[in-house]
């Protein structure tokens, strides 16, 4: 009696966990021209579209529309010539069968998990945050934990200092890799953990130590992460509820448009209902500010800043809110498309190439306050934004099958390896 109770508890609860997504649909979308792509941008204010996926020349994006705007969306899609299909008739279905796959691959695989990092599921903050704290408990002597500050709800935002100096040699140069900016991206994390792994735990190449000191923040932001595991998968934004007056009931700021740089001005919800909300204030919410002072502090010795997105296959640089190519634009793209050939060389055939380029060119759609172009601003000369491959055709679920976690952050890892050490031959001392 209490198991059928049990399951009849549960079954409710995945019931009603994604509630908020009832009668949402997901569309494939796939623009054949520039003019068509920078529609989808104005789009995405007008009838507030959600892009899973950005959409480029030939490329489909996936992008999921409230039930409100749904005639809109097709009839405006056959109105400019924009080829689309739907992917999901109801997202809250849709969402319902991933946790129950999920939840079933985890009795499958079931394994302690203290002190180690699986790679065959997606991991809750707690796995990770455990994962980082053994990591500076075993090897004190090249790895120190940070806890800078916590975030809006409490919970420690924490990073790693990778160092076999301890940051005390001034001809070093220094790599900063963070993740979870928006926290439903779950494929992010584990791409920032097995960089963790690879420089502490299985170093293969000691230059990456000898020339490096590396900074590595696996979840940026903890309040949305956990959010999207409890409630609403698709949550972007922070938890925070003192930045607009209706904050108590549209909590949150995108982080990656709340940035100290032409914050507020194109690409962002001026409504915090708005999935862009851009905050009340430029470095509003504590999850920014961490990254701020991460790269102010560290400024004088950083040659490349990685934001790790999901997904698309794209590897994007400055500037990013009109289009306009900085100084720095040859070398940004030069190295960013070694990286990405780099990557290409153990590539599934299942996954698209990367796109490589400026942010607003590429996805046709302008974003203000974003992370990679206040890097870039304040004096970082390698910053970009890196979505990382997914599957979009065929697939219909929502998050990258785990069985492709693997892949995906070890040929990550070989693009990561390429683009250090070209930033330091570069710009290092």
């Amino acid at each position: 009696m209490k198991i059928s109770y049990f399951l009849w508890f549960f079954l409710a609860f995945v019931s009603a966990k994604h509630e908020s997504y009832s009668g949402w649909k997901s569309y494939y979308v796939t623009p054949s021209s520039m003019d068509q792509i920078e529609i989808l941008g104005q789009l995405t204010d007008s009838l507030d579209l959600d892009f899973l996926i950005y959409a480029t020349i030939g490329r489909e994006g996936l992008v999921l529309v409230k039930p409100e705007y749904q005639m809109t969306f097709e009839d405006a899609m056959e109105d400019v010539g924009i080829s689309f299909s739907v992917h999901a008739e109801d997202v809250k279905s849709q969402l319902d069968k991933d946790d129950e796959l999920m939840i079933s691959r985890r009795k499958l695989n079931r394994k302690s998990s203290q002190g180690e990092m699986p790679y065959d599921d997606y991991q809750t903050l707690d796995v990770i945050y455990d994962y980082i704290d053994t990591i500076a408990e075993k090897y004190p002597n090249l790895v120190t934990l940070v806890t800078p500050a916590n975030s809006f709800e409490g919970r420690p935002i924490k990073y790693l200092k990778i160092s076999s100096s301890n940051f005390q040699n001034d001809n070093k140069s220094i790599v900063f890799l963070e993740a979870m900016i928006h926290p439903r991206e779950w494929l992010t994390a584990p791409v920032a953990t097995y960089s963790i792994h690879k420089l502490v735990e299985n170093l293969t190449d000691s230059e990456l130590l000898d020339k490096f000191d590396w900074i590595i923040l696996p979840v940026v932001n903890p309040d949305g992460y956990v959010y999207t595991f409890e409630r609403e998968r698709f949550w972007r934004k922070t938890r925070s509820t003192d930045q607009h007056p209706s904050s108590d009931q549209c909590p949150g700021v995108d982080i990656n448009r709340n940035f100290d740089f032409a914050w507020n001005t194109v690409g962002v919800s001026n409504s915090p209902c708005g999935e862009s909300y851009a905050g009340g204030r430029p470095a509003s919410e504590v999850e920014t500010r961490v990254i701020r002072d991460i790269l102010h502090d560290n400024l004088p010795r950083m040659v490349l800043y990685l934001s790790i997105h999901s997904y698309g296959s794209m590897i994007l640089y400055s500037w990013g809110h009109d289009g306009s190519l900085s100084n720095y634009a040859l070398p940004l793209q030069a190295i960013g498309v070694s990286m990405a050939e780099k990557i290409s060389e153990r590539s599934l055939p299942d996954f698209p190439s990367y796109v490589v380029g400026n942010a607003k060119l590429v996805v046709g759609y302008q974003m203000s306050g974003s992370s990679h172009d206040y890097a870039h601003s304040i004096g970082v000369p390698l910053a970009y934004t890196w979505e990382l491959p997914g599957l979009s055709r065929g697939l219909m679920g929502f998050h990258l099958d785990p069985k492709y976690i693997k892949q995906v952050v070890e040929e990550t890892w070989d693009g990561i390896v390429v683009g250090a050490k070209a930033a330091r031959e570069l710009f290092g001392k």
